[in-house]
């Protein structure tokens, strides 16, 4: 006991000052001894043994209580530098010490826990912001930026953190706007400015944009004080922007086949009223342009649903030889009447893939149908699919990683030019010469299978050579959601 005694009491260190409290404590004592041997009322000898007496008591009665303080010390430092105490296991002797090591200890567990579940939190609130298409700013009561989600990276800059608004924006209404909100003259401002897009260099190229600032309740108790969201006015622009062209073009095509049939309503009930001969011959243009307005209308449609799933990303698996063969089965008449035939080049063991049934098989009759009406009579439609080791870039969306399978459909027919290869995927668009040949078409079967493939995170590509004829590739990844090598 005496030994494991001492090597602890070599353990002590310097800085706990244990010896100079063992003589503060005995200094009273001292004096004593000091005035009764100068009194000759006490041996000085007598007095020598009796202040070691005490100071061995002292040494005794102070050296557990300064052994353990020091352990509870270095514990507690080595909690708030958040490392793990691998020293000896706590053997204690006095109360109070085991009281304050587990308080500590429970005070630790406190904290941990409140500070996991407070990360846990601010990574899920991360998580829910950078989800926002809109971007959001986090301010200070100084109108320093303290967060951003990745929207408002995208529009402002990766490095905008730890940034003051005034740095960022030039906009003077903007800068008032957010200062009555940070001093409290209002408790939230909605406006309309103006941002450079080009701030740096380059001609001056203004993005609109809409700001709501708002306050944040006195109970966030962080440093934000405010929070600014903005929306860019450039995508409502656009999108109706798009919406009238696409209102304009469809009223266009449809008021053709509608004044064709007016008009020969209006002549069969005047002046060929009895001319059975033109009647028939009107009849069958009217049904012809009927048929036309029916299939303009039902790829209107369809263009439509698609349009409305296009953020959302397919989940079935499927195969790509059943459909080929589905669609080649579908369309066999139409190609037997220009004495055309469909050639099935699948090739074997390939992976399903994760897509819409639906929308591939729309996406490859209309790949199909296409190459009957606009190829050489007398000739094969082949379809062909193989393995690809990914899709294609895209300069206007992002394509998924990883595997993917080609899928190409090839006609004879004549070259169709290059400046003409990159609007076939525009609605309503259709090449002039195909027009002066009479051949019926909407223009919205390859904006269709744009949207279907957008959807799907795939590509197309397009090869027409003299003398070869034209093919339409289309890639589709295996997986959708896998990642990127």
């Amino acid at each position: 006991m005496f030994q494991k005694g001492r090597s602890k009491l070599f353990k002590i260190e310097k800085d706990t000052n244990f010896a100079n409290r063992i003589l503060a404590l005995s200094m009273p004592s001292a004096l004593v001894f000091i005035m009764l041997v100068a009194l000759k009322l006490l041996p000085a000898s007598i007095a020598v043994m009796a202040y070691a007496s005490i100071i061995f008591f002292n040494v005794v009665w102070l050296f557990p209580i300064t052994f353990e303080l020091q352990q509870i010390r270095k514990y507690i430092f080595r909690l708030s530098k958040e490392e793990n105490y691998t020293g000896e296991a706590f053997d204690l002797t006095e109360n109070d010490t085991r009281e304050i090591v587990n308080a500590v200890n429970e005070m630790h567990r406190f904290w941990t826990e409140r500070a996991e579940k407070l990360e846990a939190q601010t990574i899920s609130d991360t998580a829910v912001l950078d989800t926002l298409p809109d971007p959001i700013l986090m301010i200070d009561r100084s109108g320093n930026i303290l967060g951003a989600n990745i929207s408002a990276k995208n529009l402002l800059g990766e490095n905008i953190t730890d940034r003051n608004v005034e740095e960022i924006f030039s906009s003077n209404n903007f800068i008032n706007a957010v200062a009555r909100v940070l001093h409290q003259e209002s408790e939230s401002e909605n406006l309309i400015f103006y941002v450079d897009r080009n701030k740096n260099s380059g001609p001056k190229d203004m993005q609109k944009l809409y700001a709501h600032i708002k306050q944040l309740p006195w109970i966030s108790k962080g440093r934000a004080v405010a929070v600014i969201s903005l929306y860019d006015f450039a995508k409502a622009t656009k999108i109706e922007k798009m919406q009238s062209d696409f209102v304009a073009n469809a009223s266009h095509e449809l008021r053709t086949p509608l004044s064709v049939i007016s008009g020969f309503i209006e002549t069969l009930q005047t002046t060929a009223k009895d001319d059975e001969q033109a009647r028939e011959m009107f009849l069958k243009i009217m049904s012809e342009q009927a048929n036309y307005m029916s299939l303009l209308i039902e790829n209107l449609l369809s263009l439509s649903k698609i349009e409305m799933t296009q953020d959302l990303p397919p989940d079935e698996k499927i195969s790509i030889l059943p459909i080929a063969e589905d669609v080649s089965n579908a369309l066999m008449l139409k190609a037997q009447a220009r004495n055309m035939k469909f050639e099935l080049k699948i090739a074997k063991d390939l992976p399903e893939i994760t897509a819409d049934y639906g929308q591939i098989r729309q996406l490859l009759q209309n790949l199909c149908d296409n190459a009957i009406k606009y190829g050489e009579e007398n000739s094969a439609v082949t379809i062909s699919a193989k393995t690809a080791d990914a899709v294609p870039p895209s300069k206007n969306y992002e394509v998924a990683p990883g595997k993917a399978i080609a899928v190409s459909v090839h006609n004879s027919g004549e070259k169709i030019p290059r400046e003409y290869i990159s609007r076939l995927t525009e609605r309503f668009y259709r090449i002039q010469s195909h027009k002066d040949q009479n051949i019926k078409g909407s223009g919205l079967g390859l904006a269709i299978a744009k949207h279907i493939l957008i959807r799907h995170r795939g590509n197309l590509r397009v090869r027409s050579e003299n003398g070869r004829g034209t093919t339409f590739t289309i890639y589709l990844p295996v997986e959708q959601n896998q990642p990127a090598a």
